[in-house]
């Protein structure tokens, strides 16, 4: 059984754990950038990879997807949506670890646009909040979190808390689901208020209902079909077998030698006196 999670905020543009800043600009790139096909991104304990599957630091989930939002104070949110491991749902029920904080590449591959490559859930925001940020600016080089860092020039957003609600993930939901993930992707690209997307989300389920009703009947549609195509095959081999039947009957019959047709008498009884 699968579960993901709803959209939960992991960044806001501001501060960051070594004094940079996230921009909006960054927030946009990596909602827009996203892919789990070109890299996928991994939640983690403290931002610790470690490197035995079953040690205390191993993955406890996956990023499935971005979006950007507008915050109630005005500025750009990074959402994220995740797929957990059992033992981060146990953690989450459990009220650990309910603080997170991204990983930022501001340059990935050279794009010159800012990828997530990481997510880190902690019980301590001040190891990645306002404390940490004082204590970097002051000794950048002694920074404790440099060592965590996949790549030097990386940097950690400060830790947020978060509220995560998991959803069983239904794997055969089909056409209604591909049409859900295509309004995602396209709802990265497009700025529209939650209640445009929530109408037009409404509609396009509507005639992804009614879909779902024509491939039902098309599939009950395709049996039948098959049905009778089973059928006129039998039919066609038993003409075919009738045909054979009927000329051997046609052979059969002209070389066979007929008995002599009977002439009769004319009623007269010779005697022998």
């Amino acid at each position: 059984m699968k579960f993901k999670s709803k959209f939960f905020c992991v960044a806001t543009e501001g501060a960051t754990t070594d004094g940079r800043t996230i921009t909006a600009e960054w927030i946009q790139q990596m909602a827009k950038t996203f892919s789990r096909a070109k890299y996928g991104a991994r939640v983690w304990l403290e931002h610790m990879r470690g490197l035995m599957p079953d040690g205390p630091f191993k993955a406890y989930g996956d990023v499935l997807a971005l979006e950007a939002r507008k915050k109630s104070d005005g500025k750009l949110g990074l959402y994220a949506q995740i797929e957990p491991t059992d033992e981060l749902i146990k953690m989450n029920k459990a009220r650990q670890k309910i603080y997170s904080s991204i990983e930022i590449n501001p340059d990935f591959a050279g794009s010159g646009e800012a990828y997530l490559v990481g997510l880190a859930v902690t019980d301590s925001p001040a190891s990645l909040g306002t404390d940490m940020l004082a204590f970097t600016q002051q000794n950048p080089e002694g920074s404790p979190l440099t060592a965590r860092k996949q790549d030097k020039d990386n940097l950690f957003s400060t830790a947020e808390e978060i509220e995560l609600e998991f959803e069983e993930v239904d794997e055969g939901s089909g056409f209604s689901e591909r049409i859900r993930e295509v309004l995602g992707k396209f709802r990265k690209q497009t700025v529209k208020t939650e209640d445009q997307f929530g109408q037009m989300l409404d509609a396009v389920e509507q005639v992804a209902s009614h879909g779902a009703d024509l491939e039902q009947r098309f599939n009950a549609f395709s049996t039948d079909l098959n049905k009778f195509t089973a059928g006129l095959e039998t039919l066609t081999k038993l003409q075919e077998s009738f045909e054979a039947f009927k000329a051997q009957v046609e052979q059969t019959d002209a070389g066979t030698t007929h008995r002599p047709p009977a002439t009769g008498s004319d009623g007269q009884v010779q005697t022998d006196c």
